[in-house]
């Protein structure tokens, strides 16, 4: 997938769900893989001619494990990209991994990600925070709620944060994930494997794997499942036509 065909995907999203407002200071979370680094290119050609003006600020939560090479991507932030790039330095695989030794980590290490992600955030006087989830990892959550905890939710294209003050969006949510894999191949966009032990064999594996049976067995269901979501009456999840503006998003407390 070239540059061109991933920015009409994320301006449609953009402008679907409003997303980004003129004077927008927009923090995007950098793991370094091939999701967050596809939403860093895609904000970054959209800022050139996006009708209201805002600024981008890429943030990089180190867990601490030793082996993350962010050397790339520091250097196409700052001198390819020219997007200030800040590393927040954690101890929090040492916590998670070492010290307490969870035996499911996915959780514990999401809620001290996402805190360090948002201090750092309001430090660089951002107020919004750029997720790279797609439409695949949109469906994928939902299925995790069903499965896993008997409700029906995923996350929304806009969240506003009330205990910060910060907004998330998702740019990428109608991007399918072979389409980011097209676009980072085809753009031959570096990207960062994770260190993470449990990187494979978490719940998310397991259903990201359902998914795809359950599409190879029913082709199209993947599509349809998300067509559901945006159809439904799911917090946060307004149709896509009928949006007025960021008030129509989630609210998280």
């Amino acid at each position: 997938m070239k540059l061109q065909q991933v920015l009409s995907l994320v301006r449609r999203a953009v402008d679907d769900y409003h997303m980004i407002d003129s004077g927008d200071r927009i923090a995007v979370g950098i793991s370094g893989g091939k999701d967050s680094m596809t939403l860093l290119y895609a904000l970054h050609s959209l800022k050139r001619f996006y009708p209201n003006s805002f600024t981008l600020h890429a943030v990089t939560v180190d867990l601490g494990f030793h082996n993350l090479e962010l050397g790339r991507i520091e250097d196409i932030c700052r001198n390819e990209l020219q997007i200030p790039y800040t590393v927040v330095k954690t101890d929090i695989a040492d916590i998670i991994f070492e010290q307490r030794k969870e035996s499911n980590p996915c959780s514990l290490c999401a809620k001290m990600r996402k805190g360090a992600l948002n201090d750092a955030v309001k430090e660089a006087g951002c107020n919004k925070v750029a997720y790279a989830h797609h439409k695949d990892d949109v469906v994928e959550t939902m299925l995790m709620s069903l499965i896993f905890e008997g409700r029906f939710h995923t996350f929304s294209p806009f969240t506003y944060l009330d205990r910060t003050g910060l907004s998330v969006i998702r740019p990428l949510i109608y991007m399918n994930e072979a389409d980011v894999i097209g676009f980072v191949h085809k753009a031959e966009v570096p990207v960062v494997k994770s260190p993470c032990p449990a990187d494979g064999y978490t719940k998310r594996e397991y259903v990201k794997n359902l998914l795809r049976r359950l599409n190879q067995e029913n082709p199209g269901v993947r599509e349809r499942m998300f067509t559901a979501i945006v159809r439904s009456s799911l917090q946060g999840w307004p149709v896509a036509s009928e949006t007025d503006g960021p008030g129509k998003g989630c609210r998280e407390v």
